[in-house]
């Protein structure tokens, strides 16, 4: 179990990052998300990825707009998150489209409506683009404090050769931090994508 100091501190960054993300102008979210989007126009996780998840920006998140559309304009096959009653707070995938209908689920968080009839699991994906509140540069992520990233993938904890789907985080460059201390149950990332560059994860 983290220390008490450790969770304290772990949810002081999370309050901090989160505000911050919320403060980013309209003019500056726009050109964040499309310097985002040309720093991945060339990257090999991304490019050798046919399903691809992607997140909708919700409480200040990068914009993924631009991204969406450009993994579309290359033929990718995208998925949203959904939550499911019978998941045990794991995530399962929808296919989106452009004209989609949405839903707002209980987390306020727009989900394709009847997912049940598209529905993957996340073993099922070559890539994941997932939000966060703060990385470093050994791939650690601090979420929203949900865990529903962290138990949907956490099978990948027991792969050694065939490690798919791939995780690629998407932030604002301010959200680097210098080291995130991992607790047990989290995944990390592979790299993370922000605004100045495309971050390359050391374990």
């Amino acid at each position: 179990m983290p220390s008490r100091s450790a969770t304290a501190h772990r949810n002081t960054l999370r309050k901090q990052l989160r505000l911050k993300r919320r403060q980013v102008s309209p003019g500056d979210r726009a050109t964040c998300a499309k310097q985002l989007t040309q720093h991945l126009r060339h990257e090999q996780l991304l490019l050798n990825s046919r399903h691809i998840a992607v997140y909708l920006p919700a409480d200040g998140e990068i914009d993924t707009g631009p991204l969406i559309e450009f993994l579309w304009s290359l033929g990718k096959s995208t998925y949203l998150p959904v939550l499911v009653p019978f998941a045990d707070k794991r995530l399962w995938f929808s296919s989106f489209a452009r004209d989609d209908a949405l839903v707002t689920n209980r987390f306020g968080i727009l989900e394709p409506e009847r997912v049940h009839y598209r529905r993957i699991r996340a073993a099922a994906l070559d890539l994941v683009l997932t939000p966060l509140v703060a990385f470093d540069a050994s791939g650690h992520r601090l979420g929203m404090g949900g865990g529903y990233y962290d138990r949907s993938f956490l099978f990948l904890k027991r792969r050694h050769y065939l490690r798919k789907p791939r995780l690629l985080g998407l932030a604002y460059e301010f959200q680097r931090t210098p080291r995130i201390t991992p607790q047990p149950w989290d995944i990390p990332l592979d790299a993370v994508a922000t605004e100045n560059r495309v971050y390359h994860c050391t374990r």
